[in-house]
């Protein structure tokens, strides 16, 4: 495939994706139809079925590839990094259509049998990285298990930004996520290490410019190393 033909390619495929995501986003999995979703993205079905299979792959799609156009904070480090990062989400998760559907469809999966699980390990193993750091630092209780809470944190946010979603259409979210934070990490950090953490209402005004090219290159998405 020539270079063109692979970026022309590159655009129906991530066109497809965002159209997706918006009909997703605003009616769920059941009320968007696949017609309507390539009317959006100017798609014929022939050009998607050389992508995806089906409306349930287009979703599993969206699920993997949530965090695509997300950059990580790129200024602090251990818990104040981790700190950045779950702010830094609450609010892209009020304005980012693509990672605000494909955590829609992250936990209504089960709905339209989609059941991949990978998207929960993958953030996961951002927060351990985290978690490790802050290890390395010196910021953690002895006896703290860094592996053991990283998968505590991704339900307690998902949990939060459910009732969020529910309660205020998120605009309460980046509020809940420093409580839930406040809440978890005293029983990580002694106080001491408390004392030095801020808990920004938007992480985004730590990250002038957006995140280094290096941290970028961390958000490898399962599934789509090997395309």
């Amino acid at each position: 495939m020539t270079r063109q033909r692979q970026e022309r390619a590159e655009r129906t495929r991530s066109a497809l994706i965002h159209a997706a995501a918006e009909a997703f986003d605003q009616v769920g999995y059941h009320g968007a139809g696949l017609n309507s979703i390539l009317q959006k993205a100017g798609i014929t079905t022939g050009a998607m079925y050389f992508h995806f299979k089906s409306k349930q792959d287009l979703a599993r799609a969206v699920v993997v590839e949530q965090a695509a156009e997300l950059q990580w904070p790129g200024e602090g480090a251990g818990l104040q990094q981790l700190i950045d990062v779950c702010q830094y989400l609450a609010v892209e998760m009020r304005s980012n259509v693509l990672f605000r559907a494909g955590v829609r469809l992250a936990v209504e999966q089960s709905e339209v049998n989609l059941l991949d699980y990978s998207i929960y390990d993958w953030w996961a193993e951002q927060f351990r990285a985290h978690l490790t750091e802050a290890r390395e630092m010196g910021q953690l209780r002895p006896g703290v298990d860094e592996h053991a809470y990283p998968p505590v944190i991704v339900a307690a946010y998902t949990g939060t930004q459910i009732m969020s979603r529910l309660a205020t259409n998120r605009a309460d979210l980046p509020e809940l996520i420093e409580n839930m934070l406040r809440c978890l990490l005293p029983a990580l950090a002694p106080p001491e290490v408390m004392d030095t953490l801020i808990f920004p209402q938007n992480a985004a005004d730590r990250i002038p410019g957006g995140a280094e090219p290096e941290a970028r290159e961390a958000w490898e998405l399962p599934g789509r190393a090997t395309r």
